[in-house]
């Protein structure tokens, strides 16, 4: 039953938190679970179409706009909608708020690839029917969003209408309450062609700024004993109408979606191209693709939770909504909401980097690399965007992005968290270290690493032998503009290290490319030198009164939130105080220096990594969805697997039950992320360093086993965790060694290797 989310409220509420958690994807196309028939005239829906990185720019109004505010803003835009299948009996709507429902459900298959709606339904006048509605977004044809519409007649009815559109004319949720929403600008597509060609309803749209198009051209096929055949064009949609007779009705819709993104100037003549590919495929031939593609997926992706069901579920459904919106072409990334919604207006945060990318880097690396290389394709923007802030050379990622330019128009919680371009970095180091891939380090990492490192020569100063970075902004968000955080430091410490690192590594073994490249970046060796130099100096904050790591120079200086008579429904509490109010404070709204022990836990001892939790950890509100997952593997870390398990248990099934309140905007994606954080690199206890893997395995006392699989340097391995056991299985791939809580173990392939 895990492999199959089930949901069958039907309250406004609920709807919109199901449209979310029933969404859709493939990473290039996103759908929400909404009806195909609509709601009711007083419920709200957030019907929503989606293509990653589909986007317009809007122009961002400052009351006072100074040197370096964006001056425009990127926003995903809710795109031509295909969704609508409207179900006649004898005149009569089909609508799930007139009339008797006799049984209702909704499934999620997350092994299948597809969602069902299932309806026994008697109208107002007493016809009855049974109706399965079922839908995918293809993993293996990026831009097909299907719908097949199975019809059994309980009663005597005369005629079933069938009314399938397609409509050009939609918009942008807004919520001017939420910051997390945007709160204008939700019409920013006009239609600009709609036409009826051969067997084709076809739509297309244009962004109103950057003039980018999309298409969705539609197919149809009715299976009826009889039918007659209407279509009606109007000025931004088309209509087709079927009128049939008989006892069981069979309605299949294809809606295929191009963009001039991947698909260039010719979106319509490539759609057409696609669905004359799908001609003879069947619903059920798309539903053996999708099984395949998700067998192959689940087998090095799953985890297998062995003593909580709820937990189990919770863990699946993060990971097959991870694959869902996860991008899988050179311009695409994986947004903070990935393809369910519109909260955070489609942007790529840091978020991809730290919490998400891990779980794709150890077990479909191919996935991973693709979200370094969109990375490498917005570095001109990054080069830009860090001479805008003033800076000479290097490069600065943008806090809030699609394609490149800094779309955060606050500046203290966005364009200050420099951090981002140590975290791209860390994430490139990571990736060389899991794959060995010297091509890439050639070609790809190099560069950016160089470019980032040359950041932090321009951002820091060198003052009584120390590098300093001041006026920055780390994680924590209710701290900033401060000097000396001490995630930034030790995250730029390690790019810059590691850039001398490559740039030594290529003078030995590619000398003449190093050449090429120094020559095209202007690079010397002194600059070089000055890397080293500045990381061996980096100051890292040290209290020791406390003995912790201050989370920058100011910090401890504070006065204390008095978290524990705050009332609840101030929580979140950046939207309900001052940003100043909350920077006066020791209050932390996400996991910062501890997030930091986690990444580059060598950087300090293991006392000062136990008193930096127990200090944080009482100061920390966790309004943020990336905390908790952090706090539970530092947790595991420490040997508290109480709190490890509570911390765990948090992230694990936040949008299924909805804890946060805003699951109805779209998934919490880096938290989906975290989950599997917590329990690889939490109870498993998994880093990857460059001397190897490193596992340190705690079975949680409420579970009786957890099986996962990790990909490293092209092999696969298989963890399994038992009460009074623990297995290693090397299952493809050369033999190879790895530190077991300190000693070292060697596997071979197909040998297992057991220890009590």
């Amino acid at each position: 039953m895990t492999w199959k989310l089930t949901k069958s409220e039907m309250d406004n509420q609920n709807l919109l938190l199901n449209e979310s958690l029933l969404s859709l994807g493939n990473g290039y196309l996103g759908v929400r679970g909404n009806f195909e028939e609509g709601y009711k005239d007083t419920y709200n829906s957030i019907r929503g179409t989606y293509i990653n990185a589909f986007h317009d720019e809007i122009e961002i109004s400052y009351g006072e706009k100074l040197h370096g505010f964006p001056e425009t803003q990127q926003k995903i835009l809710n795109v031509i909608d295909g969704q609508t299948v409207e179900i006649y009996l004898d005149d009569e709507l089909f609508t799930l708020y007139e009339g008797e429902v006799i049984s209702f459900e909704r499934n999620l298959h997350m092994d299948a690839g597809y969602t069902e709606r299932i309806v026994h339904w008697k109208s107002p006048r007493g016809k009855e029917v049974k109706i399965n509605f079922r839908r995918l977004i293809s993993f293996v044809t990026r831009e097909l969003f299907a719908i097949d519409v199975k019809i059994e007649l309980l009663s005597q009815v005369q005629q079933v209408k069938i009314v399938s559109s397609v409509n050009g004319d939609v918009s942008n949720f807004v919520d001017k309450n939420d910051p997390r929403v945007a709160s204008g600008h939700a019409k920013r597509l006009h239609v600009t062609e709609v036409r009826k060609e051969e067997n084709f309803s076809i739509v297309k749209n244009r962004t109103y700024a950057t003039k980018l198009e999309v298409a969705c051209v539609v197919s149809s096929t009715v299976n009826s004993e009889e039918y007659k055949y209407e279509s009606k064009t109007t000025d931004t949609s088309v209509e087709e109408t079927y009128i049939c007779e008989g006892k069981a009705i069979h309605f299949t819709k294809y809606n295929v979606y191009t963009d001039t993104l991947r698909h260039e100037d010719t979106v319509i003549e490539k759609a057409i191209a696609i669905q004359q590919q799908l001609k003879a495929a069947t619903f059920e031939d798309l539903l053996i693709e999708q099984k395949e593609y998700l067998d192959n997926f689940w087998s090095t992706s799953d985890v297998i939770i062995n003593g909580d069901m709820k937990l189990q579920e919770g863990i699946r459904f993060n990971l097959y909504q991870l694959l869902q919106s996860v991008g899988k072409d050179p311009v695409s990334n994986i947004a903070a909401k990935g393809l369910s919604g519109e909260g955070y207006e489609g942007h790529y945060f840091w978020d991809t980097e730290i919490y998400m990318f891990p779980v794709f880097l150890m077990t479909n690396p191919s996935i991973a690399k693709n979200l370094l290389l969109h990375r490498f394709s917005i570095l001109d923007s990054a080069r830009e965007r860090a001479k805008e802030m003033g800076h000479k050379k290097g490069a600065l990622f943008p806090w809030r992005t699609i394609t490149g330019p800094e779309s955060s128009a606050f500046f203290p919680a966005g364009t200050a968290q420099y951090h981002i371009s140590a975290d791209i970095a860390y994430s490139y180091i990571q990736y060389y270290l899991v794959t060995k891939e010297e091509t890439f380090l050639r070609d790809y990492m190099a560069e950016v690493l160089f470019e980032t490192a040359r950041l932090w020569i321009d951002t820091g100063h060198m003052i009584n032998d120390i590098f300093r970075i001041d006026s920055v902004t780390g994680p924590d968000e209710y701290s900033c503009i401060v000097n000396n955080n001490y995630y930034t430091n030790v995250m730029a410490k390690h790019n810059l290290l590691w850039a001398a690192k490559v740039y030594y590594r290529l003078k030995e073994n590619d000398s003449n490319y190093l050449k090429q490249l120094s020559e095209r970046l202007s690079l010397s060796e002194q600059e070089v030198n000055e890397w080293t130099v500045a990381g061996e100096k980096m100051y890292l904050p040290y209290d020791e009164k406390f003995k912790i790591n201050a989370q920058d120079d100011s910090f401890l200086q504070k006065d204390r939130w008095d978290l524990e008579n705050t009332p609840k429904d101030k929580f979140p509490l950046l939207l309900n105080y001052h940003p100043l109010t909350l920077y006066r404070y020791q209050v932390c709204k996400q996991a910062d220096t501890i997030l930091a022990h986690f990444l580059l836990e060598d950087e300090q001892n293991i006392e000062t990594i136990e008193n930096s939790y127990n200090y944080y950890e009482q100061i920390t509100t966790h309004d943020s969805s990336l905390s908790s997952c952090v706090f539970s593997v530092m947790a595991s870390k420490l040997g508290d697997k109480e709190k490890a398990y509570a911390y765990f248990k948090e992230t694990a099934r936040l949008d299924l039950e909805n804890t946060h309140g805003n699951t109805k905007d779209g998934l919490h994606m880096a938290n989906m992320g975290g989950t599997w954080l917590a329990i690889v690199f939490g109870f498993a206890g998994l880093r990857v360093k460059e001397s190897g893997l490193f596992l340190a395995p705690s079975l949680p006392e409420e579970w009786d086993s957890l099986e996962f699989r990790l990909k490293y340097q092209d092999r696969l391995i298989k963890v399994s965790m038992e009460r009074n056991a623990l297995t290693y299985l090397l299952m493809e791939g050369e033999e190879m060694s790895l530190s077991h809580k300190g000693n070292i173990i060697y596997l071979q392939t197909g040998k297992e290797v057991k220890i009590p």
